[in-house]
């Protein structure tokens, strides 16, 4: 059974260029990968900003991807996360969110997101007003697909640490608000889940009457803690027999554009050869399709220093490695480069400013 693949661009810290996403659509395409959502944190009049318009710039950027997604046959989609609207959807608030659907349709999205993620989430008719506001947007927007991200799409108790205690029977209720078309983002287990089983999926199924729409939090490193660690290893814990249990499976990148095409592609390569699939030999054949052979075999030698030690580990072997990868002419070579030199570091400052 195929599973409907896509790139979730949903990371704090620096986006991509515009050239980088372009390039990353026309890559992962013809893997099997079938949308693209548009959301980074950094991105503002997603986020804090959302009321205001997209500078011309942006927007015309914005245009130009969706224009290349439909040559490529890809969907293409935003992610709009309206700062805690729920709290007062009164007429500014309606206002403002028309201007920003009209704004996405005249883009000509597929896809449309409506993000209640990292925000406060205690109130106890929170799944009621998030369900009013999805079906407010959906009668409203021309996207053939609409997909919300619920306040608590994990099981986590992180989420309750951080945005408050989660309202009893949440899920339970936007699933049965929520019209079963509109889609419904979730995490796993864990934020950054080590493993999806059929079994958690089908339990999540129930509570929300539909099949959970994957974000899948690897390979991001966009936190603090994650951001010294460069996540290149072949997909595990996502076996193809998952597949009757997912509505699609969206893939949050790493903040190196390039690095990030090697797991996703071993994603692939799980669901395509199911019990066959090998993590170890799917990284092999990934790097070296991103990377060539030379450098593939280069990066396969260091990769548990990347991936398990870290920047801050790396003591006298960091001067070592970025002469390496330095003498080396690719893009992924420099994202290395960059991320030795401390570039691509996320400190808790940057992620409450996005």
């Amino acid at each position: 059974m195929t599973v409907e693949l896509g790139i979730i661009e949903g990371y704090y810290g620096t986006p991509w260029s515009w050239d980088v996403r372009t390039e990353t659509v026309s890559f992962l395409a013809p893997h099997g990968y079938g949308f693209y959502l548009y959301a980074p944190k950094a991105d503002p009049f997603l986020r804090r900003r959302w009321q205001e318009d997209h500078p011309r710039d942006m927007a015309d950027g914005l245009a130009k991807l969706a224009a290349h997604c439909r040559r490529t046959g890809v969907r293409f989609g935003v992610g709009l996360s309206p700062y805690e609207i729920y709290r007062d959807f009164n007429t500014e608030a309606k206002e403002a969110l028309a201007r920003k659907l009209t704004f996405f349709d005249a883009l000509g999205i597929d896809d449309l997101a409506i993000l209640f993620d990292d925000m406060e989430g205690s109130q106890p008719d929170l799944a009621e007003a998030q369900a009013a506001i999805v079906d407010w947007v959906a009668h409203r927007s021309r996207a053939s697909r609409i997909i919300m991200c619920p306040s608590y799409y994990t099981d986590d108790p992180v989420l309750d640490r951080l945005f408050g205690r989660r309202p009893e029977g949440y899920l339970r209720k936007l699933g049965e608000l929520l019209d079963p078309a509109i889609g419904i983002f979730w995490t796993g287990e864990e934020v950054c889940s080590r493993e999806f089983s059929p079994g958690h999926l089908a339990r999540v199924t129930g509570e929300l009457r539909r099949k959970p729409f994957l974000w899948d939090n690897y390979p991001v490193n966009d936190g603090p803690r994650m951001s010294p660690f460069l996540h290149l290893r072949g997909f595990t814990g996502r076996p193809a027999s998952i597949a009757p249990h997912v509505a699609a499976h969206g893939v949050n990148p790493a903040l190196q554009p390039v690095l990030s095409r090697i797991p996703a592609l071993t994603l692939a390569e799980s669901y395509r050869l199911g019990p066959d699939y090998q993590y170890g030999a799917a990284f092999e054949t990934a790097a070296t399709a991103v990377l060539g052979q030379d450098f593939a075999i280069r990066l396969r030698r260091d990769l548990l220093l990347f991936q398990d030690v870290g920047l801050d580990g790396l003591g006298e072997s960091a001067a070592r490695l970025r002469a390496k990868y330095a003498a080396i002419d690719h893009a992924g070579a420099r994202e290395i480069v960059a991320w030795l030199d401390g570039a691509w570091r996320i400190t808790e400052e940057t992620m409450r400013a996005q």
